[in-house]
């Protein structure tokens, strides 16, 4: 399934240009709650000591951090080298590379787990996307998505939407690239409600599937068990 991004040469030059402000943008925009919904994620995540670990789309490398801190072995993952050079500089201990979250070059069955923070909505095939991170858990392991998501229901819809539409492009503006942060809202709004992004996992090889809904509704965490390896053409 195509979320119908930009092409991915285009959002990978665009995370590059943002790579230096993207942490303090996070922090303006989720106002600092950004830290929490990554803590409830790895949560989901199950892991521990001695887990292995793969971030897809781990940008800065804050969720790569968090499942470091649980002890986990942990690869970061991106195909923006601006975003992953700012990881390496915060997190030194943790092997960030250079990676296609479609074509991952990693082995079946490699990691416990695999994460992606606000990353899978980028992905400029979603099922593909989902497929390849199915495919690296060994079964039995967990894939954890964690996105923000579109309320539907007023006061917080029309909140969402004058937050999302009028000041994150302003803020954008003011920060040096107004493409770029006009660019992210409209890709929430192209993302899959939380009900069908859970039919996604489940076609690219997940059961046990469950989402929560935190922060009012805006925030959308999805966990799913990997039973098979996912299908290799998504």
């Amino acid at each position: 399934m195509s979320t119908g991004t930009l092409p991915e040469g285009q959002v990978q030059a665009m995370f590059d240009r943002i790579a230096g402000v993207y942490d303090a943008m996070n922090s303006v925009m989720t106002a600092g709650l950004h830290h929490r919904w990554r803590r409830r994620a790895i949560d989901l995540a199950a892991i521990g000591p001695g887990s292995k670990v793969l971030d897809v789309a781990t940008g800065t490398g804050d969720l790569a951090i968090e499942a470091a801190a649980r002890g986990a072995e942990v690869v970061g993952s991106d195909f923006s080298e601006g975003m992953l050079e700012r990881a390496r500089a915060k997190a030194p201990q943790i092997r960030f590379e250079q990676a296609d979250a479609l074509a991952l070059p990693y082995p079946d069955d490699a990691f416990d787990a695999a994460t992606v923070g606000f990353g899978a909505r980028n992905f400029s095939d979603l099922g593909r996307g989902l497929a390849e991170m199915a495919r690296v858990v060994r079964p039995g392991g967990r894939v954890v998505v964690l996105e923000i998501t579109t309320p539907t229901r007023p006061p917080l819809s029309t909140f969402f939407s004058l937050w999302f539409d009028r000041v994150v492009p302003l803020v954008g503006r003011l920060a040096g690239d107004p493409d770029a942060y006009t660019y992210l809202p409209n890709s929430v709004k192209r993302f899959p409600a939380p009900r069908d992004l859970a039919a996604e996992m489940e076609r690219a090889g997940m059961g046990e599937l469950r989402w929560i809904l935190t922060g009012g509704g805006i925030i959308a965490l999805h966990v799913g068990t990997v039973v098979e390896a996912g299908p290799a053409d998504g």
